[in-house]
């Protein structure tokens, strides 16, 4: 054991040269005593699962607790400060493999992020591009993430969307975001995911509007964490390691569905500078030998027209689900069944075609240990994002259908 007084906690990798190589714990102890009151966010970073568990006091109040499981690479909590001293203890152990073991702590009050200076060029900038988003000390396979930004970033998109209204946010991240704050002031939101060595010229190639924006969404963005269909049995409940997947087949777009709860962004959103029509919803038996339709028997041949009714060529992806209305058991009101991505110039219209197999119709009988259609009429939903369906169609599923 040993007792030292550091000025600050910043141990970056690789964090053995400033700890005890066979330190299995630490504990600091300190004083913070803001000049005034406010509201501060207090952080903390480490390396998650590799020797990063750690928890954070506040006037021996728990205000981050990664004690056992790695909720966050990089922690955050925001207090309300008086000006006075507040005790903080940082407790930390494990000891990194092969991360280097980074671990910093930081306080930093709210409204001090921003420089004048990037204030007073935002406001005589054209257009201002803010890139925002996690990056491999805040989002990686070893510990979860946050759902708000890393610290400091919701505040530049505010002062930077107060001081121009050109505004574009441009975000790096394995999913959804809490964009409560600002997403109502800021025009353009892209979400770039992490596409790697060419992304920067993809980005720019979409923003100068020389290629149109063709993605979507292959997720459903949640307003909240809170509504996201998993957040109730996402962690082990306390004192086990045991998780229960009590939302069962209701996740993603037939998790919302199923809760009444309205998404941010449906699973399948997408704009783009063009825009598209659909029509001509034709539902036939599908011939024996058709493609696409997997190692099950095909059934029905959905086809549609879509028409790029805009001046841009681009690209849309049509989706199709199938609802059973009759169902003896608890399925989701629309299960998404196949897709098609269309790639069309300007003017142009073109027919998609998916198929549609057994499989398509049945779920999983658990008592009978096999799939199982129940025979009668389904609807066939034809859409550009689970909720934007375009066109409605109708099938019969005859009883030996229903056997396939």
């Amino acid at each position: 054991m040993i007792t030292r007084t550091e000025p600050y906690i910043d141990f970056a990798p690789p964090s053995k040269k400033v700890l005890p190589d066979q330190g299995l714990s630490s504990r600091w102890t300190g004083y913070y005593s803001p000049a005034s009151a406010g509201k501060f966010d207090f952080f903390v970073s480490s390396t998650g699962e590799d020797g990063g568990h750690y928890r954070l006091y506040v006037d021996d109040k728990l205000i981050l607790d990664d004690w056992t499981t790695s909720r966050e690479l990089l922690g955050v909590a925001t207090l309300s400060l008086e000006a006075t001293a507040h005790k903080v203890v940082v407790e930390h152990h494990g000891h990194s493999d092969w991360l280097g073991g980074h671990f910093r702590v930081g306080i930093v009050r709210e409204g001090g992020y921003v420089l004048a200076d990037a204030k007073v060029m935002a406001a005589s900038s054209d257009v201002v591009v803010v890139a925002a988003g996690f990056d491999p000390e805040s989002e990686s396979e070893g510990a979860d993430r946050t759902f708000r930004l890393p610290p400091g970033q919701d505040e530049l998109i505010r002062e930077m969307s107060a001081a121009n209204k050109n505004m574009i946010v441009l975000i790096s991240a394995g999913g959804s975001v809490d964009m409560n704050e600002w997403i109502d002031r800021v025009p353009v939101l892209v979400q770039a995911w992490y596409p790697g060595q060419e992304g920067g010229k993809a980005v720019a190639e979409i923003l100068f509007g020389d290629v149109d924006p063709s993605g979507r969404l292959p997720v459903t963005f949640e307003r909240r964490w809170e509504d996201n269909p998993v957040h109730d049995s996402y962690y082990p409940q306390a004192g086990t390691n045991r998780v229960v997947y009590k939302e069962g087949v209701f996740v993603g777009y037939r998790g919302y569905e199923h809760n009444n709860t309205k998404p941010l962004f449906p699973f399948g959103y997408g704009l783009s500078y063009t825009t598209f029509k659909y029509g001509n919803l034709s539902i036939k038996p599908a011939d024996a030998k058709a493609e696409g339709a997997g190692l099950a028997a095909p059934l029905f041949q959905v086809s549609f027209d879509v028409t790029n009714t805009g001046t841009m060529d681009g690209a849309d992806v049509a989706e199709v689900y199938v609802s059973d209305p009759h169902s003896k058991i608890a399925r989701p009101a629309k299960e998404l069944k196949g897709f098609a991505r269309i790639d069309l110039k300007a003017g142009e219209t073109k027919t998609a075609t998916v198929i549609l197999n057994s499989r398509s119709f049945a779920y999983y009988d658990a008592d009978a240990k096999r799939w199982h259609a129940e025979p009668g009429e389904y609807e066939i939903l034809v859409g550009r994002s689970s909720q934007e369906i375009q066109l409605r169609g109708n099938v019969t599923l005859p009883a030996t259908d229903a056997k396939r």
